[in-house]
């Protein structure tokens, strides 16, 4: 399965951020205490830094867990807090990433156990590879996009560390070795060992971090290219990785210099680039200061590559990837504002509809989001879900970011609309403005109530539930508000109302959803299911072999047998059945092709009987729901 990181190394560099102890120590955190329990006790300062480094213009940020392995945390009397300690960190990281709206990856940070395996010590392999697991098994509950294991002294204790993540996922590992001035590791390795040792054990890139500056440690990665060329490196071999410390001694013009300056990071990461490294960072004492030059030193290069498309044959320019931007909207793909929406003609014309949610970020940049839009566009989705603060967590306005998905990227958006938060007059207000701007979609819901996001004490509306909403819809498509008054001519919104064919009282569910098509839905969307026979047994209850309007049925692909008991235990809405719970146990470290498996069965089985398909990918993972939509090709 594709995988963000597989494809930005295709493309070029990827710049990782720099270190995170470091600030945490400039942020007043103590040496003689877990930089790792900070997660619980500072999270403020952890989800600052993260921050900073995603403004400097890191593209991968990893999370706090160098030491986060139930071995470290003994020192410290946390033990029994990895799982927490760990899924926290995971947390910080992809909320910083929603608040700065940067598109990086969020990277899995395992550091050594402290333990030394034989021939020099007496650990034991099998229980080293157990506490490993037990750590990448809370970070991929957490969410992480990859797994960067860091900073082993010894080839042993790296195959445990690789061995682990290879039995608990099938997500990218990116594996560093730490190197003394010598160009040997702890246990006396080459970079040429590594290499041998490593190639073979489905890494995704290898190359070395800490121990040394740049100017040491950009010829032992290079010397392990070499040896990838020597071996016959093929569209499959590791791609190379470097992050150097940046307080080791460091020679440059004959002076020694012990602190390495950000300019001087700037240099590196040209030279690591040109070198063909990809992915870089830095270790260390390096700061969103030394992070920030290679950014610009790498955005350089890439204009340079740009510029460079005519150069003639036999010169060389790095290849880069360039950070994305926002592209114009050309004219013609504008939407348009007045007759039946998209989405309404393609239901109307027996068109098998497909839509995506996607959730706004937390914070002021959508560029994520938007990215995420473009690429769903580009496989072939016809809508966009836009959702309203689920679970009651403030986010971004839905309708600011349905605009923004209409007029950047070019394609129809459905708005999940809610009356928590809104009087009968402001949602009327907002109804308005949404159809003025061209979000005509309505996605009509009740809401999450406050108690369960971060604001318990926030007051709720609920001037009128989803049928309510409905209605004042149908009175809008009618020309006039629920009071009766004229608002001028009437609208055009196209009516989608929810249901859940997991709950306990189908009779109830059957009864609200009468309600809400007999006050004008027009299409339905359901809540995730995991099994066809819970949406057939629901068309029983209502007492019909097929609703007399369109059905989106949702579907949500499942990452991971701890996934799946989180959403069945811990979110609202969501009812996953025996079968499919064991399916994923039953997968192991193969869940996510699993649950890509588990969707498209469900997909095929279901198509002949519902009108469309709504995917709810988790973590932002929209490559997930674009590998699940492979099997409508």
């Amino acid at each position: 399965m594709a995988n963000p990181l597989l494809t930005r190394l295709a493309d070029g560099v990827v710049l990782a951020d720099g270190a995170l102890g470091t600030m945490l120590y400039a942020g007043g955190a103590p040496l003689d205490e877990s930089f790792d329990a900070l997660n619980l006790s500072r999270p403020e300062l952890v989800a600052a830094t993260h921050r900073a480094y995603l403004e400097a213009g890191a593209d991968l940020i990893e999370t706090n867990t160098f030491g986060a392995n139930r071995y470290r945390l003994e020192g410290f009397g946390l033990a029994e807090k990895t799982l927490e300690i760990n899924k926290r960190a995971v947390r910080l990281a992809r909320e910083a990433r929603e608040i700065t709206g940067r598109p990086a990856l969020v990277a899995g940070s395992v550091g050594p156990t402290a333990r030394t395996l034989a021939p020099f010590g007496t650990a034991d392999p099998a229980a080293v590879r157990g506490v490993f697991r037990e750590q990448i098994e809370a970070l991929l509950e957490g969410g992480v996009d990859l797994l960067i294991v860091e900073t082993i002294g010894n080839l042993e204790e790296m195959e445990q560390a690789i061995g682990a993540a290879r039995e608990a996922s099938d997500l990218p590992v990116v594996a560093m070795m730490t190197f003394a001035e010598d160009g040997r590791t702890i246990g006396g390795s080459t970079p040429e060992d590594v290499v041998d040792r490593l190639r073979g054990l489905g890494v995704t890139a290898l190359g070395a971090n800490c121990s040394v500056g740049p100017q040491r440690m950009l010829p032992t990665v290079a010397a392990m290219g070499r040896r990838l060329d020597e071996l016959g490196a093929d569209g499959d071999a590791p791609a190379l990785a470097c992050m150097p410390n940046a307080g080791w001694p460091t020679q440059v013009g004959g002076r020694v210099i012990y602190r390495s300056s950000p300019e001087y990071f700037g240099d590196f990461a040209r030279r690591a680039a040109e070198a063909g490294v990809r992915l870089i960072g830095g270790c260390c004492g390096t700061t969103p200061a030394h992070v920030r030059a290679m950014r610009e030193a790498l955005d350089a290069v890439a204009s340079e590559r740009v510029a460079a498309v005519d150069r003639p044959e036999g010169t060389s320019a790095a290849a880069v990837v360039t950070p994305a931007r926002p592209r114009a909207r050309p004219e013609a793909d504008l939407i348009p504002a007045e007759g039946p929406t998209e989405i309404c003609q393609k239901l109307a014309g027996g068109k098998f509809l497909v839509s995506v949610e996607i959730d706004p970020p937390k914070g002021l940049n959508p560029a994520k989001a938007l990215e995420g839009a473009r690429l769903l566009k580009e496989v072939g989705v016809d809508a966009i879900n836009v959702a309203d603060s689920p679970m009651a967590r403030v986010r971004m306005s839905a309708l600011t970011l349905c605009y923004l998905i209409q007029h950047q990227v070019g394609v129809e958006t459905i708005i999940h609309f809610t009356t928590r938060d809104r009087s009968l007059m402001g949602l009327q207000s907002e109804l308005l403005g949404a159809h003025a701007v061209g979000v005509r979609n309505i996605l009509a819901l009740t809401g999450d109530p406050p108690s369960l996001g971060d604001y318990p004490d926030s007051s709720a509306v609920y001037d009128v539930d989803s049928i309510g909403l409905v209605r004042v819809l149908s009175r809008l498509n009618g020309g006039e508000d629920s009071a009766g008054a004229s608002i001028g001519r009437p609208a055009n919104f196209t009516i989608a109302c929810a249901i859940d064919p997991t709950r306990e009282d189908l009779e109830e569910e059957a009864r609200r959803l009468r309600a809400k098509l007999e006050a004008g839905a027009n299409f339905v969307m359901t809540q995730p299911i995991f099994d066809a026979a819970v949406w057939r047994r629901f068309l029983d209850v209502y007492g019909a072999e097929r609703l007399d309007v369109p059905v989106l049925i949702g579907i949500l692909p499942l990452q991971s047998s701890r996934h799946a008991e989180f959403l069945h235990n811990e979110v609202p809405g969501i009812t996953l059945t025996d079968d499919a719970r064991d399916r994923m146990r039953r997968a192991g470290a193969d869940g996510r092709r699993e649950g890509v498996k588990m969707a498209q069965d469900l997909l095929l089985q279901l198509r002949p009987e519902v009108q469309g398909v709504y995917l709810m990918p988790s973590f932002g993972r929209y490559e997930v729901a674009a590998e699940v939509l492979r099997i409508l090709d």
